[in-house]
């Protein structure tokens, strides 16, 4: 498994999407900004201090379920909103709402933009595959799927535990472990033998927790020491330079 850069004993490779198998995060920054700033100056008028794409952004937001993220991003600025229900639109100033407003935004910016993916963790993954390894995509979003399908990459992933799936099964988001441990359970490996990908500070602490064998750090905006302090084994800036593939496949 050296030419993968992961321990003899990893069976199973489990990724994160945002961030690590495509380049959306960038994109739910955006949309989180947006709408947590409109909803801000509607709130507190045109001195209000907006959303920060970066510290709130890592901090409160990434990897999270989105009704997750709006809590945590207002219980940081010591704001409660009622809870709502799924159908209230982002006029509404509720939980609900705050996340459907973000979804909407997401959805247009990714209309008008479209979505990448790394080339380099596409090619890291059918590596894997090659080499005998399950895998799974492992998202709080609720677009999942349709984000893997338009970068061609549905038929990777052996599993794919998303929002969607998360909510039928009523399992906690990051950062508990739950939806990583369906993942593996679906694929029928021990957390102990699964190796977890992740930008996200919240995904390294689902990976501690669920005592996973191994935790993969992707640092993409230079978070790596808070990476390996919320529990990543190893901690790269992409998935070329991790193990002998990136003298196989080149660096993107």
């Amino acid at each position: 498994m050296e030419e993968l850069g992961l321990p003899a004993r990893i069976q199973a490779c489990l990724f994160d999407m945002d961030g690590v198998i495509t380049k959306t995060a960038v994109v739910h920054a955006a949309a989180w900004k947006q709408a947590f700033d409109e909803f801000l100056e509607r709130r507190y008028g045109a001195g209000f201090t907006p959303f920060d794409s970066e510290h709130d952004y890592n901090e409160y937001v990434d990897g999270k379920p989105r009704a997750d993220g709006v809590r945590s991003f207002l219980e940081s600025r010591d704001i409660r909103l009622p809870e709502g229900s799924p159908e209230d639109t982002g006029e509404q100033e509720t939980v609900q709402g705050l996340g459907n407003r973000k979804n909407a935004l997401l959805l247009e910016k990714i209309r008008t933009t479209g979505v990448e993916a790394y080339p380099s963790t596409l090619r890291y993954v059918r590596a894997a595959r090659q080499r005998g390894i399950r895998t799974a995509v492992v998202s709080s979003s609720v677009n999942c799927r349709a984000i893997l399908q338009s970068v061609q990459a549905e038929d990777l992933f052996d599993v794919r535990v998303d929002g969607l799936i998360a909510a039928e099964r009523g399992l906690a988001g990051k950062p508990h472990p739950d939806t990583f441990l369906a993942a593996a359970d679906e694929l029928g490996v021990k957390a102990s033998a699964s190796a977890v990908f992740e930008d996200a500070l919240a995904g390294m602490d689902a990976g501690r927790s669920g005592h996973f064998g191994y935790v993969v750090g992707l640092d993409r905006v230079g978070q790596a020491d808070a990476l390996r302090a919320h529990g990543a084994d190893i901690v790269v800036p992409d998935l070329a330079d991790l193990g002998d593939l990136a003298d196989q496949g080149g660096r993107t």
